[in-house]
């Protein structure tokens, strides 16, 4: 009974599923061979085969599948209940009415679904037919992908695609590495090197490779593409030999094998547990403005509806009070019914008055949205201006959904490298012990214009800081992960051209690498090649040199330096270490530290990115501890990160400074135009980098983010360091705050020219002191709140030194900020993600580091300078348009039944339909659908130039401006006008009624045939013209296709109802509608009292746009107003971008 919990617990995981630590490995048995008798027990586990399934239905699950997750949505639930309320109880109107536009909107959205889910499982059968070359039995067999299984050893040859997650044994190069591409995965061409384990490169035939007795534990699938722990245990003479395995061996599904001829390697992850269909996980739904506008006028309108009900329910039994008044006969209620109880009765009726009043919530407004959003996407992929000839690509949509959301950015979050600046890296200097040397211009491996002769600016080194100068330029050409390729000509560049000779030229995943090795060959030193383990380097005296490669401490974020240990012909041991600044000064200890510090400071504040470079000459003894040291690091299949870790910083100690480098990174073309366009347009942005302070703020500068009068406001560590947080926070507050009156400035007053602009740098441990939860420190609970308070009042901010997450807490601390602002993100690269997924918009930039950020964005666009044009003109245009058609759908079906509400009083509020069942069918799928759903994919209130030459535009839609509730009832009362006029304009003209001699009603002033079909049909032939020549009054960019639908729907309309009613069916069970239209057409008066209505209906509407443009124009109407007037005088329109820049001010 003593035994606690935990001990119970400890116990149950020991016997039941093994060690705790061993419970996240697998073991596999390379080609399903048994382990040799007495080595371990042979436990065969259960693997998934592999298939790779991205659909998300099959035949027999996709109708109740899809079924169920349309009636998740609100308003398809309510239609399908209020169809069912027409099915159970007697309702005034068909079910047909609310059925048919319901399974209209289910079946087109049922068949979207259904056919990009057969494009899926196309793609699946297609990729699990193909065809993998499998060794068995000492011979390779043919076998479909679908059939691989774990531990079945693999034959591929070069260009061949890796069907799934590979360890690699043995290749055909003789130094047992292969060159891979993983373009599909992250979007790197560039090749990468994997290694063969050890012991098993030698295995080079079928037979040989066969008779590998080996056991492979290592890590339960996870979807980091670049990571893997595991170890091999090779058995020699019934004798484990176990070696390491991780990254370097790894061949991940979707990789391509380049430059090698054939490779063996066992498979380890099959199917849907390989690494690329672990990152297949789909992104959280976001929702844009627009829809939230629309959820919420759908719940008011929901009230109105209810409240109809209600008072027509309650109204009726008033009326019905009178024992003269009783349920009207046409009614067909039986006895039975009459009698029932008069609770029952009353919650019948209204229910059908809900029925009969439902038409007021739009349910063909999401089919309609949803085709709006998918069908305008393409708008964007389509923009030649947003084409990269360059890189031969096109702006992407990955989701549709957030096309308006782009026209009401606040805050713009971007990267620096890649981003604002073109991650092509030129090498400009170096500096070794204070001496400089600046080589000619390099760029990515070719030699940049104007550049013919070195340029070395040297103070004659003596003999021994010349040994220093080339075990410096020995550092760079070895501490590298370049890859050395063959000349070749790529997208009609030659590379690698030396001083007019064909050379070599290099690869590599870095661009700073190829910089820094280019920039070592214009400086006398060549980096040739790595050959048998070895890696060799062309010196000045054209001396070969071999240095045999031991080591390789790969780079990682976290230590931000890499490391190798080579032996040179020697015999001599060094480890050569580079990286950031931060992270190699601390560990150096001696060298001329303050010299090359101070350049490197200088360099930085040039904005050019610095690297230090150091090393440290090895013993034989230190060499042997070291090996020992990774090797059981390498070994440990758990915590083997950390421990590699802990090595690292053991060994890479101790350093000899040797100097620093200095390469550029330039800015991306037309980068400062696009940041000052944005500022113009009233966005905030903000720059979130890991870079260095000075090297960040010197990009911000040249990219205009900062101006020469921006005041500078620092939040870093140097500055807590002199002041606790608490103070720096208060001063910054009172600064800005001072500049102000004490008020906060408007979001877009950074601008004005009559006040300071405040700039604020802030690096990631201030940040992370700042977002410090209050309980750990008492008086730092509002540091959050002063702290936005400072950036709100600041034009633009530079986050430096920000990991990837501290990005995403950025944009979630401002998202969550009292104004709720809609913000955006930009990034290139993997490490930009996190606020990507963040952001309620995230933008990927088809760049140089991978494709990870364009993979999990919502648009991807070439370069940075398209962000203008995406946000200005096509953000602007989307969300004009999605605004109209939300506001005039509910505009319309206010229009639609408010007429039928009124005519409920004079029916006995008998629930008596006033139009027929066609046309309560057919309204909003066919007569008024197509006119507003063309207006919102090519409607374009002004101009596409002016857009881009007159940013302030943007200010006239943001914050959700033409969705407020001010602008929602305006329609809504609009819709209840135009009713009113319609039904009591119709009513008046039926006032005086007479019989003729057959018996038939005629009205007296219009000689025509009186009846309730002939109300309801006046009164819907004018709603059907009002609320379609509205739109056409909205409309400011006519084509022909506009006309040929808006005129063509109301042709089609007159053309329906005279074939409706101009033929007798035999298989409808009523012919009310018979001769009808046309019976109200032979009147003359009536044709005059259409034309009188639609003119009383739009009159008010536009008296008001008349009056609006002439007393309170907006920045638009000025130049839509303008632009009319000017329209022959193309000179014009720069002048009136300058104007409306002058009046948005």
């Amino acid at each position: 009974m003593g035994m606690d919990f935990s001990t119970l617990r400890t116990l149950i995981s020991r016997y039941c599923v093994g060690e705790e630590n061993w419970v996240d490995s697998r073991t596999i048995y390379i080609g399903h061979k048994e382990p040799p008798p007495g080595t371990e027990a042979f436990i065969q586990q259960r693997f998934p085969d592999n298939r790779i399934v991205s659909s998300k239905y099959t035949f027999w699950n996709f109708v109740p599948k899809n079924m169920f997750e349309q009636f998740r949505r609100v308003a398809n639930f309510y239609f399908l209940i209020i169809f069912l309320v027409q099915l159970i109880i007697d309702t005034p109107t068909s079910p047909i009415t609310s059925g048919l536009p319901l399974f209209f909107v289910i079946t087109v959205t049922s068949i979207k679904q259904g056919y990009e889910d057969w494009l899926r499982h196309k793609a699946d059968n297609s990729v699990n037919q193909c065809p993998v070359h499998v060794v068995q039995h000492g011979k390779v067999v043919r076998k479909q992908s679908r059939k691989l299984r774990v531990g079945d050893v693999v034959f591929m040859k070069e260009n061949e695609t890796f069907p799934c997650d590979l360890i690699l044994l043995s290749t055909s190069r003789d130094d047992g590495t292969c060159f891979v591409t993983t373009a599909s995965l992250d979007g790197e061409s560039s090749h990468k090197t994997h290694y063969a384990v050890q012991d098993t490169k030698a295995y080079i035939t079928e037979k040989e490779v066969d008779s590998i007795q080996a056991t492979i534990e290592c890590e339960q699938p996870q979807p980091d593409l670049y990571k893997f722990v595991g170890r091999i245990n090779i058995y020699m003479d019934n004798e484990p030999v176990a070696r390491p395995l991780g990254a370097e061996n790894l061949l991940l599904r979707g990789a391509t094998l380049k430059n090698t001829e054939h490779i063996y390697a066992v498979a380890i992850y099959t199917g849907m547990e390989t690494k690329m269909a672990l990152n297949y996980q789909s992104k959280t739904q976001k929702r844009s403005a627009v829809e939230k506008s629309m959820n919420a006028y759908l719940v008011v309108y929901l009230c109105i509806l209810i409240s109809k009900a209600l008072i027509n329910t309650l109204l009726k039994y008033v009326w019905q009070a009178d024992s003269n008044r009783d349920e009207p006969w046409y009614n067909n209620r039986t006895d039975t019914e009459r009698q029932r109880h008069i609770v029952i009765r009353a919650f019948t009726d209204f229910l059908a008055f809900m029925v009969l009043f439902n038409y007021i919530i739009p349910v063909s407004m999401y089919v309609t949205v949803e085709m709006q959003k998918f069908l305008g996407s393409y708008f964007i992929m389509w923009d030649d201006d947003m084409f990269d000839e360059e890189l031969g690509e096109r702006a992407v949509v990955n989701t549709s959904d957030l096309n308006e959301e782009l026209g009401q950015v606040e805050y713009v979050f971007t990267d620096k490298t890649g981003t604002l600046t073109e991650n092509n890296m030129e090498f400009i200097e170096c500096c070794v012990d204070g001496h400089i040397y600046v080589a000619d211009a390099i760029c990515n491996g070719q030699v940049m214009p104007g550049a013919t002769s070195m340029d070395m600016i040297d103070s004659s080194p003596g003999p021994g800081a010349r040994e220093h100068e080339e075990l410096f330029f020995r550092a760079l050409c070895l501490c590298h992960t370049v890859q050395v390729k063959e000349e070749e000509t790529v997208d009609g560049i030659k590379h690698g051209i030396h001083q007019g000779k064909s050379t070599s030229f290099y690869i590599s995943s870095s661009p700073d690498e190829v910089a820094l090795v280019e920039g070592m060959k214009r400086l006398g030193f060549t980096y040739l090649r790595l050959r048998d383990g070895h890696m060799e380097i062309l010196n000045r005296e054209d001396e070969i040199e071999r240095f045999e490669l031991l080591e390789v401490l790969t780079f990682d974020s976290v230590r931000r330096r890499m490391s190798v240990i080579v032996r040179s012909s020697t015999g001599e041991l060094y480890l050569f270490c580079k990286g950031a600044d931060s992270s190699i000064f601390p560990r150096v200890i001696s060298g001329k530290v303050e010299e090359v510090r101070a350049r490197v400071e200088h360099n930085a504040v040039e904005g050019l990115r610095t690297l230090c470079v150091a090393y440290r000459p090895l013993s034989p003894e230190q060499y042997t501890e070291v090996c020992h040291m990774l090797n059981g690091a390498k070994l440990s299949l758990h915590d083997r990160d950390k421990r590699l870790a802990e090595a690292y910083d053991a060994i890479e100690k101790d350093l000899i400074l040797l100097g620093a480098t200095a390469v550029e990174d330039r800015l991306q073309e037309k980068a400062a135009d696009t940041i000052e366009s944005l500022h113009k347009a009233g966005m905030k942005v903000w720059v979130l980098t890991g870079d260095k302070m000075e090297t960040a703020a010197a990009t911000c500068y040249a990219s205009k983010l900062f101006h020469r009068n921006t005041q500078i406001l620092e939040l870093t560590t140097k500055r807590t360091e002199e002041q606790n947080l608490h103070d720096v926070l208060f001063d910054l507050s009172r600064t800005v705050l001072r500049q102000h009156g004490g008020m906060a400035r408007d979001s877009f007053s950074g601008l004005s020219g009559d006040c300071t602009d405040f700039g604020l740098i802030i690096d990631g441990a201030t940040l992370s002191a700042v977002m410090r939860p209050a309980q750990e420190d008492s008086n730092s609970g509002n540091y959050k709140e002063i702290f936005l308070e400072i950036c709100r009042n600041c034009s633009a901010v530079l986050c430096c030194r920000m990991a990837p997450l501290q990005k995403a807490q950025i944009v979630k601390l401002i998202k969550a900020s009292e104004e709720h602002p809609i913000t955006l993100a930009i990034g290139d690269g993997a490490n930009d993600v996190s606020m990507i997924l963040e952001a309620h918009v995230g933008i990927g930039i088809m760049g140089k580091e991978g494709r990870q950020a364009v993979r999990n964005s919502d648009y991807a666009i070439p370069k940075f300078k398209h962000l203008k044009k995406i946000l200005l003109v096509h953000g602007h245009y989307y969300y004009i348009r999605i605004s109209e058609l939300v506001q005039y759908f509910f505009y319309k079906n206010v229009c639609f039944i408010f007429p039928q509400f009124l005519y409920q009083f004079f029916c006995g509020f008998s629930q008596q339909p006033l139009f027929d069942t066609a046309y309560l069918t057919l309204y909003n799928i066919s007569f008024t659908s197509l006119p507003i759903l063309l207006y919102s994919l090519i409607e374009q209130h002004i101009n596409v130039d002016i857009l881009k030459k007159d940013p302030s535009l943007y200010r006239d839609i943001a914050k959700n401006s033409l969705l407020r509730w001010p602008i929602f009832i305006y329609w809504t009362l609009l819709g209840v006008y135009d009713a009113i006029v319609m039904f009591f304009g119709a009513y008046f003209l039926f006032d005086n009624t007479t019989f003729t001699s057959n018996g038939q009603l005629m009205t007296t002033n219009t000689q025509m045939m009186f009846g309730n079909w002939t109300f309801g049909t006046l009164v819907f032939t004018v709603l059907v013209f009002t609320v379609t020549f509205k739109l056409a009054l909205d409309t400011h960019y006519w084509t022909w296709i506009n006309h040929f639908v808006i005129w063509g729907s109301l042709v089609f309309f007159v053309v329906f109802s005279l074939l409706w009613g101009g033929i007798i069916r035999p298989f409808l069970n009523y012919q009310r509608m018979y001769y009808v239209f046309m019976q109200m057409l032979s009147s003359g008066p009536a044709w005059l009292s259409i034309i009188l209505l639609i003119t009383a209906s739009l009159l008010p509407d536009v008296l008001k746009k008349v009056i609006c443009r002439a007393l309170w124009p907006t920045t638009t109407e000025c130049i839509q107003t303008k632009r009319r007037c000017l329209a022959s005088e193309p000179s014009t329109i720069f002048m009136l971008s300058q104007t409306s820049s002058r009046i948005s001010f």
